[in-house]
């Protein structure tokens, strides 16, 4: 298994390109839950945390494809580092409005700023493809070591955002995930031997990478999975802080990012039967039905044992991730042109994004009326409407490969 791995790092540069990534990505699983945590201590509410940590995740959802649309055609350097300027800027406009008690819609038009960050993901997966787009085993180890990488962030940044918030001061969570984007931005944006081509065509008349009606599929899909993301994020938070143990939310996520981790190692290096498209949609399935015994622990069990319940309900539900995940990505690279892959893969990334505003929001209002407990319906809502839509939309996920081997099949006569 370590082998796969090891031969994806031989191309030079790979390990730091990859390393820097990292460090550039783990803001993702900060800022969202930081900025709850944040607003729930200083402001007493779960209901205007989660939304303007919604607002991050519209503003992203609205301004991250473009921004890579930009990356396609000047150059993720060129792109990415005055975005982050302009991110980081906001974000501090953000936590001194926050902590000096700025009204309420300052905190949410500093947190529409915010959404210009720069997808470093989609970025890093574009030089795994400028490496090995003829190499399909490769390329997909090396997006099986993303995925893996996105669920050690997930694990590390959840812990370091709400430990942070909770044991120093309720902005110092945000204020790392700030520190962590401008330094690995910094630092991946430094390698330019790895960067890949630029194409100024991404910009002509072909027109947006989201005009692919299996990009829309995947766009659509990733939204109901980030609604599930974001529920169970907030939710979490709020079961714990009832139990009275509000720092244990995140050790709990980071059980759910650790499955999904641990599945996604595996994951890349195997050889499974089947499409992409059906594998995605298999995976979605799954993904969908283990929310369940989520509504059921947070119903019959409390305290303690309440915790570790659902840590291992979440262990479970995250080993459906990470294989989605990276499957998803697959299909990207195969959906959409070269010219526009970046873009392509931001689209995702902003499907994910919508459906986390939506997710936390959605969570944050159903907590505040009804409690934690039957907050953990809204991640089962999501998973019921992702499955649906990856299975109604399973035409559209066939990649050009695909549809040619269907059609060269013979129609047997009976």
């Amino acid at each position: 298994m370590l082998s796969s791995y090891r031969q994806i790092f031989a191309a030079p540069g790979s390990l730091a390109f990859s390393s820097a990534g990292f460090v550039s990505r783990l803001p993702i699983s900060m800022t969202g839950i930081g900025i709850v945590t944040m607003l729930a201590e200083l402001r007493g509410s779960y209901g205007l945390a989660g939304a303007v940590s919604a607002v991050v995740a519209v503003s992203a959802a609205a301004l991250g494809p473009q921004v890579s649309r930009l990356v396609d055609r000047l150059g993720q350097r060129r792109v990415a580092r005055p975005a982050t300027v302009l991110t980081v800027l906001f974000a501090i406009a953000l936590l001194l409005s926050a902590h000096y008690g700025a009204p309420d819609w300052v905190l949410f038009v500093c947190a529409a700023g915010m959404g210009c960050m720069p997808s470093t993901g989609a970025m890093v997966r574009a030089r795994w493809a400028h490496l090995y787009r003829e190499d399909g085993p490769k390329l997909h180890t090396a997006y099986s070591l993303e995925a893996v990488v996105d669920e050690i962030c997930f694990i590390v940044g959840p812990i370091l955002a709400i430990g942070l918030a909770t044991s120093v001061f309720p902005e110092a969570g945000l204020m790392m995930s700030v520190a962590f984007l401008a330094v690995g931005v910094a630092l991946f944006t430094a390698q330019r031997r790895t960067e890949p081509p630029v194409h100024p065509e991404a910009g002509g008349s072909g027109g947006s990478a989201v005009r692919s009606p299996g990009l829309r599929v995947l766009v659509l899909t990733f939204v109901a999975t980030g609604a599930i993301f974001g529920a169970v994020e907030v939710v979490t938070v709020a079961f714990a802080q009832k139990q009275g143990h509000t720092a244990v939310s995140s050790l709990v996520l980071a059980v759910y990012a650790l499955g999904s981790g641990l599945a996604g190692v595996a994951f890349g290096a195997l050889k499974l039967p089947g499409t992409l498209g059906q594998r995605f949609r298999v995976g979605v399935s799954v993904m969908a039905v283990s929310m369940v015994p989520l509504v059921l622990v947070a119903t019959w069990v409390t305290g303690v044992a309440g915790l570790v319940a659902l840590g291992g309900a979440l262990f479970v539900a995250g080993l459906s991730i990470s294989p989605t995940m990276i499957t998803a990505m697959g299909l990207v690279e195969r959906l959409v042109p070269a010219a526009q892959l970046t873009e392509g893969m931001t689209w995702t990334t902003t499907g994910l994004a919508m459906g986390v505003a939506l997710g936390s929001s959605v969570a944050g209002v159903v907590v505040d009326r009804a409690g934690a407990a039957t907050g953990y319906w809204v991640p089962v809502a999501g998973g019921v409407f992702a499955a649906l839509t990856a299975l109604a939309g399973g035409r559209w996920l066939r990649t050009a490969d695909e549809a040619t081997a269907s059609e060269a099949v013979p129609v047997p006569h009976g």
